[in-house]
């Protein structure tokens, strides 16, 4: 039965049912990369032209570029309004229920889509409806997974939803592939809307059999609740008085209850500083929003949402083709990128990145302006070779970390609020590249691309000075990182938490002494349970104090010796 196994990773104990559900909920990644990268293709089949486009060439009908536009990135005004509402229904149905209704809403999209017949404002209602749902999905899956996910492998599991958003992608190229042998009929584009129906069942239906949120449900004073689920995703179904379940328990309840000491957290003070308690709040609110718009003007969804129509303009022969290679190197990339992420951290890999992708971006602009691809073969297969080194970076590092970074950077108190905020950058940024690339095309032709060089620039300064490092620390511990006044961006990734030898080796002696003076100053038996009434005065107070300076010094010798 599920719950029973826990498997050794990192050195620690992880339970099999928190790797089932960093699978299932990774789906919502699939769904949100499968519907990035349909339409792609879809805007080249002749039956979807002929249907929804405005204009008369020789070949046929086609999309004006402002029609196009408003087709592709509707779709991203939906997801943005839907980033912004996930904040109230995971806080009220909880992370799980959430989803299931993100789900839901992306079905009814997909429906309006498939049942639309000439009307591209039918069509583009779709996206709208079904984007609400995708961006219910970005929100709540990074989340829940953060919350759920021991910390050993938080990293990976948070990941794993870019993995899912590049599967998706590259199923979505292999959909439009298979299909445009019959682009000449409505089948071709409806079949690549249904296939989308069919991959969201298992999340929807999948999520309500793994456990919820411990965190959500401590928020709600549910504590043996969010006592079983811990046990659950440590494997320790039938042993919920673990240790190791009681440390990660110790730490979340000491945060939530300096953060329940000054109240609940409203939208205001994700944007206006107050002396709440919360170190960093409104910082930690504009570094999410900045680096997550910044994710989308790396200028990856230049190539995923028109790299097709790109690689047509520039001579390619079999632009879908070259989409599909593309797609396939973006999902190589994103497995090694979930060994990075946890092997070096959120900063480095973000920083590398940021100046690479730079770098490929401008040989891409510079070839594409220089020499017309229409008439030189070489300059087209450089900026095919320029797009794919870009992707695989892309992949690596600014794709699955960020969705990393939004997940762990956040205070409980007002978690669901901002990473909302910070999703809706992103979907912000994703409606602008969608809606802007074709008349920025049309105008300034491949030049765009170096708009994206001065982008990654950009991101290179913001990730320097102001993403602390949080590889390897609880979310309670990203706090006190966070609430360090002389801990500097650039030196954070040396910050080591009270009770911890290294970020990964915990002090055994140290918690052994705050176990049994938390026992002792609340009056626990050995196997947890209260041993008189509560409000018994403490009989412990001061041997606390004095066991956790002892700890504390023991601590520091431990340090010294493993640096």
């Amino acid at each position: 039965m599920l719950g029973k196994k826990s498997i050794r990773i990192n050195g620690a104990d992880c339970g099999v049912e928190a790797l089932i559900l960093g699978a299932i909920t990774a789906i919502g990644g699939f769904l949100f990369g499968y519907d990035t990268g349909q339409i792609s293709g879809m805007l080249l089949f002749r039956d979807f032209k002929d249907r929804f486009g405005q204009q008369d060439t020789p070949e046929g009908r086609d999309f004006i570029p402002i029609i196009q536009s408003l087709l592709v990135s509707l779709m991203s005004i939906g997801t943005l309004l839907g980033a912004l509402t996930a904040s109230y229904t995971a806080d009220w149905w909880g992370r799980r229920k959430s989803l299931s209704f993100g789900v839901v809403l992306f079905i009814i999209g997909n429906i309006i889509q498939i049942t639309a017949v000439s009307s591209w404002v039918h069509f583009m209602m779709g996206r709208f409806v079904a984007g609400l749902g995708i961006g219910n999905l970005s929100v709540g899956v990074p989340m829940y997974q953060s919350e759920c996910s021991p910390r050993e492998i938080r990293g990976a599991v948070v990941a794993s939803y870019q993995l899912l958003i590049t599967i998706g992608i590259l199923v979505a190229n292999c959909v439009n592939y298979g299909v445009r042998s019959i682009e000449d009929s409505p089948a071709s584009w409806r079949i690549v809307v249904g296939v989308g129906i069919a991959c969201s069942l298992p999340l929807g239906l999948g999520i309500l059999m793994v456990p919820e949120s411990p965190r959500w449900l401590a928020a709600r004073s549910r504590w043996e609740e969010a006592r079983m689920s811990m046990a659950r995703l440590r494997g320790m179904k039938n042993d919920k008085h673990n240790d190791l379940v009681e440390d990660d328990m110790r730490e979340m309840r000491e945060i939530l209850e300096k953060e329940r000491a000054v109240g609940l957290g409203t939208w205001g003070e994700c944007f206006i500083p107050r002396p709440n308690g919360v170190p960093k709040q409104v910082y930690r609110t504009a570094l999410g929003i900045a680096i997550h718009f910044l994710q989308q003007w790396t200028g990856v969804n230049y190539f995923f949402y028109y790299g097709a129509t790109i690689f047509e303009s520039a001579g390619i022969d079999d632009p879908i083709r070259t989409q599909l290679i593309l797609g396939a190197i973006n999902v190589g990339s994103t497995f090694v990128g979930l060994y990075v992420v946890d092997r070096f951290g959120r900063r480095v890999p973000l920083l590398i990145g940021a100046l690479w992708q730079a770098a490929w971006l401008a040989v891409f602009a510079a070839m594409g302006t220089a020499l017309n691809p229409e008439e030189n073969e070489a300059s087209g297969i450089v900026m095919i070779v320029s797009a794919a080194m870009f992707i695989a970076s892309f992949a690596i590092t600014w794709g699955p970390i960020c969705w990393v970074v939004i997940g762990e950077s956040f205070p409980l108190r007002t978690r669901a609020k901002q990473a909302s905020l910070a999703t809706a950058g992103n979907w912000l940024g994703n409606f602008l590249i969608s809606f802007l690339t074709p008349l920025a095309t049309a105008g300034i032709q491949y030049s765009y691309g170096f708009v994206f060089v001065a982008t990654n620039l950009a991101a290179f300064v913001i990730v320097y000075f102001f993403l602390y490092e949080s590889r390897a620390l609880s979310l309670e511990n990203v706090d006190a990182m966070y609430a360090q006044p002389q801990l500097k961006p650039w030196t954070s990734a040396s910050w080591v938490p009270e009770g911890y030898i290294t970020r990964l080796q915990r002090d055994e002696e140290y918690y052994s002494q705050r176990r049994h003076a938390y026992a002792a100053d609340n009056d626990l038996n050995d196997d947890g349970t209260t041993a008189v009434p509560s409000g018994r005065p403490s009989r412990a107070a001061a041997a606390a104090k004095k066991e956790d300076d002892l700890a504390r010094e023991s601590r520091e010798e431990k340090v010294n010796r493993a640096v």
